[in-house]
């Protein structure tokens, strides 16, 4: 019986050592997947919520930092041409000035309606429906307590093959005056060729209109003191949307050509921004809509910065983009390189549906049944040009 007893007992070792090791390497593995995102305390807002913060790390060196209040971007890393990171999103240099409303929406996600909705109402299915007016007459990116408010589920996704963070957010029905109660993912992934990829999703259990988009603004300089008139930038877009005195289309699509708006053929931002063309008084600048050409996920924007020798590539899945030249930044806030953000220090990309759609029928709809799913794609690419 000893002998039996030492022999079960040699054997018992062994397979724990085994399955020791196998459990030691199966941790392993997990650990230096999720050391492509850390997560660290950011700040806590004024009731009580403790922020985290999700630092995405791509094999270049390439950061991405996120934070869950308002599934906001709070930094981009992004090589130069010799091969020097700078921020490249604009943002504060205090949490609390995020958590208090973040009036310029500073990286956030946009949501339930990206841009503007004209007098704060829509009817569907025969109902007419009373949003937040937050924007003169109308509504703006969703309301004052628009998704860039809401403290959202915060994830990093563990099987990921590379640095990716899950966010959801369910929205009650009737929030911010919207029908339906929507459940709303969100998935950032950092790629090996530097590209900041987003992938939304969306089901309700009642109709509705849904328009999600987002809202960093890019410098491409590196250094928020500089003004964003000097990148050039192309848009592959033929037509535009003209919009009344409150920023809504007025529901004509107007062809680029021979004006301020063509930007068919990169050019530099600020080479037309002060023409005098009705729509840029309108607008105080680019803040408008273009008609995107193509289908499915295709290359619509480029920006090149010549100094810094950046590269920007927008690519996605809509059928519009706003492009924002920052015409009302005015200098309140601190950036994160010193000195104030200036009207024309970041300009945005907000990849979308076209403004207003849910009360013009000519538009693509932006309606949401019980049953279907809303999914897109954007992705902001990086690279430099010597």
């Amino acid at each position: 019986m000893k002998k039996i007893g030492g022999s079960l007992f040699i054997l018992l070792a062994v397979l724990c050592i085994f399955g020791c090791n196998k459990k030691e390497n199966n941790n392993k593995t997990n650990s230096d997947t999720m050391e492509n995102v850390q997560v660290s305390d950011y700040g806590v807002t004024a009731k009580g919520d403790s922020i985290k913060k999700y630092t995405l790390t791509n094999k270049n060196g390439m950061k991405v930092e996120i934070i869950n209040y308002g599934g906001i971007i709070t930094s981009l890393m992004a090589p130069d041409k010799n091969g020097k990171y700078q921020d490249v999103v604009l943002g504060f240099t205090k949490p609390e000035d995020y958590f208090n409303g973040n009036p310029y929406y500073f990286g956030a996600l946009i949501g339930r309606y990206g841009n503007r909705i004209a007098n704060a109402k829509f009817t569907l299915e025969g109902k007419t429906y009373d949003i937040d007016k937050n924007d003169g007459p109308n509504s703006l990116h969703g309301g004052k307590e628009g998704f860039h408010t809401k403290i959202w589920t915060a994830e990093p996704v563990k099987d990921a093959k590379l640095p990716t963070l899950k966010l959801t957010y369910v929205s009650a029905d009737g929030e911010e005056g919207y029908p339906g109660k929507l459940t709303t993912t969100v998935h950032y992934t950092l790629t090996d060729d530097n590209a900041l990829e987003i992938s939304y999703e969306a089901e309700t259990d009642k109709a509705t209109v849904v328009n999600l988009t987002q809202h960093s603004y890019f410098n491409l300089s590196g250094n928020f003191s500089n003004l964003i008139t000097d990148h050039e930038l192309q848009i592959n877009a033929d037509k535009f949307l003209p919009v009344n005195s409150t920023l809504i289309p007025v529901g004509e699509e107007k062809s680029v050509k021979g004006t301020p708006f063509d930007f068919t053929a990169a050019k530099a931002i600020g080479k037309d921004i002060t023409a005098q063309d009705e729509q840029l008084k309108l607008g105080g600048g680019y803040d408008h809509n273009w008609i995107l050409n193509g289908n499915g996920m295709r290359t619509i924007a480029t920006v090149y910065h010549p100094a810094s020798g950046r590269v920007m590539e927008v690519m996605t899945d809509q059928p519009g983009v706003q492009f924002y030249s920052g015409n009302f930044l005015d200098g309140k806030f601190d950036t994160k390189t010193g000195g104030k953000y200036e009207k024309r220090s970041g300009f945005c990309l907000e990849t979308q549906h076209y403004p207003d759609s849910p009360n013009q029928p000519a538009f693509p709809t932006t309606e949401l049944k019980p049953g279907q799913k809303y999914q897109t794609k954007t992705m902001y690419k990086f690279s430099v040009k010597k």
